[in-house]
């Protein structure tokens, strides 16, 4: 398995279960297609560079993910099409 880093950034007119609703699927989509979640971390609400989907604040999340090519892809197709989602960026790891 290849070893990623995924930035995403949600929303921030969603309320605390919501993001909590959120971040829990995020996790469960790597961790249902045979990947695991190495770390997950919360980095707060921010401030954007310019308003994206009419948003000027987001809360952002980073995650670094040992997967599968085809999580991976099946991960990106989810993020794409959920409404609560901003953006996304997966990175491909280098090997140490």
């Amino acid at each position: 398995m290849t070893k990623y880093e995924i930035m995403f950034i949600v929303k921030a007119t969603l309320d605390e279960t919501a993001l909590n609703n959120i971040t829990k699927e995020v996790q469960k989509l790597i961790t249902d297609n045979k990947s695991k979640v190495i770390e997950f971390k919360d980095m707060g609400r921010k401030k954007l560079a310019y308003p994206i989907k009419k948003e000027v604040s987001g809360f952002y999340y980073l995650m670094n993910v040992e997967a599968t090519t085809e999580a991976i892809q099946e991960f990106d197709r989810k993020l794409r099409i959920n409404e609560n989602m901003l953006r996304h960026l997966i990175l491909k790891k280098e090997s140490e």
